[in-house]
């Protein structure tokens, strides 16, 4: 019985208010037994003195009728005090069944939802009134939260069913590739030569790049991994970064200008994550630039940070797509990213790296044939 009125919110609630009221008709008995009969009995008195005065001593000059007096009064103001606390228990007890509708109904509501979403129901949620978020009280605030921390996990479970499409079909593709050269070699359907050799090594290059990127999204992600931080000159590494990529650059015909200003620009960080960064950005812009268009790097001081921006001339980014770019696996042209190799990866890569750092990172685009510009921000060493 105890266990089941645990469990139970109302009976909480009921017996709270009860409490109140036995509380206070305790402090009422307990002032009557102590304080009463004292007070009582001086205002006896005063009106003794006060008929003596008039002459009419006789009306209280009787102990036993004062005696009588006050025990009379006790016995009603008893009375008085059980009858108001039956009725003060009655109305704990409506109230109680009022606000325990009021509150308990949402709160079942929240812990039948949540059932659902541990079962895998995302897509449940919480009934909400129709009123501005601020004019909710806490119950309705929590599941207003409840309802957004549902959507997030619907969003989340959405991107896991397409994470693992985008794996398969990622992995699926080089490997019907290379079992195909290698059943053609063995048939002698294919030759043996540099070609058919080459094609079967870009494609095991391909799966061997997937596999990096996903190891290292999981490390960064778990944040598994420590920063060797140093003393670094982000303007040197940049054209070191620049230099290591020129190549790349040059086969595709797209022109790589880097911007830097004179003086050092020095940070606390780690060299080969935030190199890392750079060959991102700048490999992300190379991929979606055309062959005769430029790439431009700059390296600003920015009160106490320095700022990086990888502007391009490719094709552009639509607005809806710009808050989602440095969600894992997440490609504006799919069909397109497949086809030149990108998987989905390298910004959220580069978005973990910049945050560990203390920083922050955006992009930036005008619309469809306008070029985009992915700029991050680190702090300098003062």
């Amino acid at each position: 019985m105890i266990k089941q009125l645990r469990r139970r919110l109302g009976w909480k609630l009921f017996f709270s208010y009860l409490a109140v009221v036995l509380l206070g008709a305790a402090v009422l008995m307990a002032a009557m037994e102590f304080t009463l009969p004292r007070a009582f009995e001086h205002h006896l008195q005063a009106m003794e003195v006060a008929l003596l005065s008039t002459g009419a001593h006789g009306m209280m000059g009787s102990g036993h009728l004062a005696g009588d007096l006050v025990i009379n009064f006790r016995t009603a103001v008893t009375e008085a005090t059980l009858i108001a606390l039956s009725a003060a228990s009655l109305i704990a007890l409506a109230l109680s069944a009022v606000m325990a509708r009021r509150i308990v109904r949402p709160v079942r509501q929240i812990m039948e939802a949540s059932r659902d979403i541990a079962q895998g129901n995302y897509g449940r949620a919480v009934p909400l009134p129709v009123r501005p978020l601020a004019d909710l009280d806490e119950i309705g605030q929590l599941a207003h939260s409840f309802n957004q921390m549902a959507g997030q996990l619907a969003e989340s479970d959405a991107l896991r069913r397409q994470l693992i499409g985008d794996v398969s079909h990622e992995l699926s593709t080089p490997l019907t590739v290379i079992r195909g050269s290698m059943e053609g070699l063995i048939d002698g359907v294919l030759p043996p030569d540099e070609v058919t050799f080459q094609q079967i090594q870009q494609e095991a290059a391909r799966l061997q790049r997937l596999v990096a990127d996903l190891q290292e999204l999981s490390r960064v992600e778990a944040g598994a991994y420590d920063l060797q931080r140093q003393p670094l000159d982000m303007g040197a590494l940049l054209q070191d970064v620049a230099q290591r990529l020129r190549r790349q650059f040059d086969d595709k015909g797209v022109n790589l200008r880097v911007q830097r200003p004179s003086g050092l620009l020095m940070i606390e960080a780690d060299s080969d994550r935030i190199a890392q960064v750079f060959i991102n950005l700048i490999g992300n812009a190379l991929q979606y630039t055309p062959s005769g268009s430029e790439v431009v790097v700059t390296a600003v001081r920015q009160h106490n940070a320095v700022l990086i921006t990888v502007s391009d001339t490719g094709e552009g980014i639509p607005a809806e797509h710009l808050p989602h770019l440095f969600t894992r696996f997440y490609r504006v042209d799919k069909s397109r990213a497949r086809a030149s190799g990108g998987s989905g990866i390298g910004l959220t890569i580069a978005r973990h790296l910049v945050e560990a750092h203390g920083g922050r990172i955006w992009a930036e685009s005008e619309g469809l044939g306008c070029g985009s510009q992915f700029s991050f921000v680190l702090p300098i060493v003062v």
